[in-house]
């Protein structure tokens, strides 16, 4: 009974202590083109200053698409109205926008793969083309070794 009445009592805490707990940062454009650079390092051997070189190209990358997370936010808020609402044009509309963005983010990532790909070694060219043909084997077309 006593166990019983204690694990009620826990129970009726969980949700005053998980609504304590801090949400979850999410990392800064740094921190996630360091994480990248770090990956591509360990795969492909890269020398200082390719390392160099590609932390500016990832972190313009992140810094991009943490820039337009706000605004994809509030097309997908957007959508789930008109939806709620059955407001035909808006969908339209939104959808429309919602695709130009995912388009935009594409061509940021194609541009910072390109500019990465053009500091590469032969040899490590011809690793980064293995890795990715593993990688869209494995995560499906469109995708980069290890994103």
């Amino acid at each position: 009974m006593k166990s019983s009445l204690a694990l009620l009592a826990a129970l009726g805490l969980l949700p005053i202590a998980l609504a304590q707990t801090p949400s979850h940062t999410p990392p800064t454009p740094a921190a996630m083109a360091q994480h990248e650079v770090q990956r591509y390092t360990t795969l492909l051997t890269l020398t200082p200053a390719q390392v160099e070189q590609a932390t500016t190209i990832f972190t313009t990358e992140a810094t991009a698409r943490q820039n337009s997370r706000a605004s994809e936010r509030a097309a997908h808020q957007a959508m789930e109205a008109a939806i709620k609402s059955n407001d035909t044009a808006t969908i339209q509309s939104t959808a429309t926008t919602m695709g130009q963005m995912a388009g935009e983010a594409m061509a940021a990532h194609a541009l910072a793969q390109a500019q990465f790909y053009a500091l590469l070694t032969t040899d490590q060219k011809t690793k980064f083309g293995e890795l990715e043909k593993e990688h869209m084997m494995m995560g499906g077309p469109g995708r980069g070794p290890m994103r």
